[in-house]
């Protein structure tokens, strides 16, 4: 079923192929498919909960100071909504890096969990929330339908929930239920800590109030700090300087505005604090790292 996968995803690419590496959106909303004929270097984002899957190739995610590496026939899982820098490992012109990446329907899952006649229970502990696992031919079987109906877009709609539900399922029957559930159980700590994150998302360019976030997430703020640095491997101080920094980087990479001007939009005071942290973040100043993303994207 793997290798039905990997024909399914060549050849939508080769149907809508337009030369060059690419991320392909499609007439399903969060369902990407990515293509890669070479290495590529950290590419910082925003990553929403999803299941991503390679295909052919390998990538690498750094997540503040954790780093998390998988290859062909491995899903990487995310629970959490992450600032993280994703890189090509493998790729070549001859065996190019294949990937496909799908958004989690959260409310779905949540019902799907609550018509099992026996729910995962939440595993013990908190943990980061990213991890791999091998694809299964079940959900292989899914990604291979849900590929297919790309070439048929008035069967979206009536097919697609169906297809999506099976895939709930099966995540939530498969070897790592207990830390998928967490993603929908309303009172764990992956719902409160996310719930946080949505406030944090909402004001980032506001000043951070612990106590705030903590009231968000219904934890006492040294609860709430110890279950946010798990989870995602940073402070929310530290989370809401990556969320800043890459917004402002999609401002200017848009042209609407300036390296001071994105400073200040973003929350910063000092252009120049801006410029040291941003080039600490991205590997260059602020003019040079959007003139090479402007060139990257031509």
């Amino acid at each position: 079923m793997s290798s039905a996968l990997k024909d399914a995803i060549t050849q939508f690419i080769e149907a809508n192929d337009s030369g060059g590496d690419t991320v392909f959106s499609t007439g399903i909303d969060g369902l990407h498919i990515m293509r890669s004929t070479e290495p590529k270097m950290p590419h910082a984002m925003i990553y929403r909960p999803a299941l991503c899957v390679i295909l052919q190739g390998a990538k690498q995610l750094m997540l503040n100071d954790r780093v998390i590496d998988y290859g062909e026939l491995q899903a990487l899982i995310i629970s959490i909504e992450l600032p993280a820098a994703g890189r090509v490992l493998q790729a070549s012109v001859e065996k190019p890096y294949i990937a496909i990446s799908l958004e989690f329907d959260v409310g779905m899952m949540r019902e799907v969990m609550e018509q099992l006649d026996r729910p995962p229970k939440p595993t013990g502990g908190a943990h980061l929330g990213i991890f791999v696992e091998d694809l299964s031919e079940q959900l292989a079987d899914c990604l291979v339908r849900l590929t297919r109906l790309l070439t048929t877009p008035s069967a979206i709609p009536v097919l697609y929930p169906a297809i999506m539900r099976e895939i709930c399922f099966w995540m939530l029957t498969g070897p790592n239920d207990g830390e998928v559930c967490k993603l929908v159980l309303p009172d764990g700590q992956t719902r409160r800590i996310a719930d946080a994150i949505r406030l944090l998302r909402d004001n980032f360019a506001q000043p951070v109030r612990i106590e705030q976030l903590a009231a968000a997430a219904r934890m006492s703020p040294s609860s709430f700090h110890q279950h946010f640095k798990t989870l995602t491997s940073m402070t929310p101080l530290q989370y809401q300087k990556q969320m800043r920094l890459l917004e402002a980087r999609r401002l200017m990479v848009a042209g609407s505005v300036n390296v001071e001007n994105a400073a200040y939009r973003v929350g910063y005071e000092s252009a120049s604090q801006f410029s040291r942290e941003y080039t600490r973040m991205f590997g260059a100043p602020p003019k040079r790292d959007v003139a090479n993303m402007r060139i990257a994207a031509e």
